[in-house]
């Protein structure tokens, strides 16, 4: 494995949000975003909160080792919600620590529904940022010092944050636009008739 490799990443923990997962990696690729799905144990089979089966591209051992941390923008580390799923993410020792040393290092950090009040929340820096989650999850983002919106999604710097299921298309293309820009996410918007 390529320790030094950079790239994107949406992290699946059973019980995860299937269509904020599948909705965010279907539109990066429309935006020719190279994203990979890892399931954070070491079986590839992760079952959604709806009890549907997802075979990541990548299991905890072959992601394991990979050096994510850096300071451009267009490396991403993406959390859809869910529950249990974003529980099972934020409690995810290992994986927080990346997270926290990515965003640190200027990586974009994204996540939807209940994940930005458990893994967001325990981001550093965080204060004064613009963010968004699922009714109920806003409180931990506040007691960090971020100011919660209510919009379906908000971009602050390398953090980007959807409030839940409804609002995963526009989640997904504003990390596209993050990574690729205004013209490609325009040109993605416009293929999908919304």
């Amino acid at each position: 494995m390529n320790k030094d490799m950079k790239g994107v990443f949406v992290f699946l923990a059973d019980g995860f949000e299937e269509i904020e997962a599948l909705a965010t990696v279907d539109i990066l690729r429309r935006g020719g975003v190279d994203v990979k799905t890892v399931s954070i144990t070491h079986d590839r089979t992760v079952r959604g909160a709806h009890g549907i089966p997802v075979i990541a591209d990548w299991n905890r051992d072959e992601f394991d080792g990979c050096q994510i941390l850096g300071s451009d923008p267009e490396d991403a580390m993406i959390f859809p919600g869910g529950l249990p799923g974003a529980k099972n993410l934020a409690e995810d020792y290992y994986l927080m620590e990346q997270a926290k040393e990515h965003f640190s290092a200027g990586g974009t950090v994204a996540a939807i529904c209940a994940a930005p009040g458990l893994v967001v929340s325990q981001l550093p820096d965080i204060e004064g940022k613009k963010v968004t989650c699922y009714d109920g999850f806003e409180e931990a983002l506040m007691n960090e010092g971020a100011e919660y919106t209510g919009e379906p999604a908000e971009t602050d710097g390398n953090l980007i944050t959807g409030r839940g299921p409804g609002c995963a298309v526009r989640f997904a293309l504003e990390i596209v636009r993050k990574i690729k820009g205004d013209e490609v996410a325009d040109r993605v918007f416009a293929g999908l008739l919304a």
